[in-house]
């Protein structure tokens, strides 16, 4: 019965906190990119050499949510003009660096961890960007052009809403994280469920023995299983919190959630209309790598 009401109260607690917390953090973003415009990002993006693969990778860590977001913006940026490798900084900071991904690992995980993780992803983005313009990666670009999609979020920003009332920008705001929330809410709602039950039961000698510090294999086996299991980041970051606390590795928990999040299935076959087999096998390597690098990291580090 202890177990029991441990576990349901594990569930409750972890629901309202992560519903409560990707909420505030949409309606924050939402309102940082009323002050953004998109068109003078751009524009520094296409002047700014090197350095506009770092304004990508922070553009690609605000906005968007999903894929059908960001593969759109991908080949706005592309058709603008922007040089390749910023473009593939902002898609491969996009997935990894999504606000709700950091703010749940800062809750969960705690913001050690999540500083860690934020300069792993973001230098790998920035990187592997340019490490594909400079092998010419860009000649596996098709010419296709993508309307825009929205499955993230049904809320539309008014003309110039920095014009608007202070009360009206937060409606706004809270509207779209509402918006955002609901697509995804079950699978946050089954990870945390999942989670719980791997709290309350599952042994935790088993889990060492598999996923332990110990097993050096453990991380680029859990950045593998990422990709088959489309696990949404908001789905494994509470099974990967539960595991962790019966003895997987963090380093083993934080390979999981960038290969759920940036290698799976359905977004690299969305890729795969826009890009060519091998510009898409090289991105499935570098978000391998980054996988395979950030949980090497937080195991020496944490």
């Amino acid at each position: 019965m202890n177990t029991l009401l441990d576990t349901l109260w594990y569930f409750c607690y972890i629901t309202v906190e992560l519903v409560l917390l990707f909420i505030v953090i949409t309606a924050l973003v939402e309102i940082i990119l009323m002050y953004i415009p998109q068109e003078k990002i751009s524009t520094k993006i296409e002047k700014a050499g090197f350095f506009g693969n770092v304004i990508a990778a922070g553009f690609g860590a605000l906005t968007p949510f999903c894929a059908c977001s960001t593969l759109p913006m991908t080949v706005g940026f592309l058709n603008a003009g922007i040089p390749f490798g910023a473009t593939m900084s902002f898609l491969i900071a996009s997935p990894l660096l999504n606000p709700i991904i950091i703010a749940m690992l800062g809750a969960l995980v705690g913001i050690k961890a999540m500083l860690i993780y934020v300069s792993i992803a973001f230098l790998c983005a920035v990187f592997f960007g340019w490490g594909l313009q400079k092998v010419d990666a860009q000649k596996y670009v098709k010419n296709v052009k993508l309307k825009k999609q929205s499955c993230c979020s049904t809320s539309e920003k008014p003309f110039d809403p920095k014009k608007l009332p202070w009360s009206q920008k937060i409606a706004i705001a809270l509207r779209a994280g509402w918006d955002t929330l609901r697509p995804i809410f079950w699978y946050l709602i089954i990870g945390v469920a999942l989670g719980a039950v791997i709290y309350g039961y599952m042994p935790s000698d088993w889990v060492l023995k598999i996923a332990g510090p110990d097993n050096p294999f453990a991380v680029p086996i859990a950045a593998i299983i990422g990709v088959p299991l489309y696990i949404r980041a908001e789905t494994a970051i509470p099974i990967g919190v539960a595991l962790m606390g019966k003895g997987m590795s963090i380093g083993a928990v934080i390979a999981l959630v960038i290969g759920g999040a940036g290698m799976a299935i359905p977004e690299m076959s969305m890729l795969a209309s826009i890009f060519k087999k091998k510009l898409v096998a090289m991105i499935v390597a570098v978000i391998f790598l980054t996988a395979v690098i950030s949980g090497y990291i937080f195991n020496i580090f944490l």
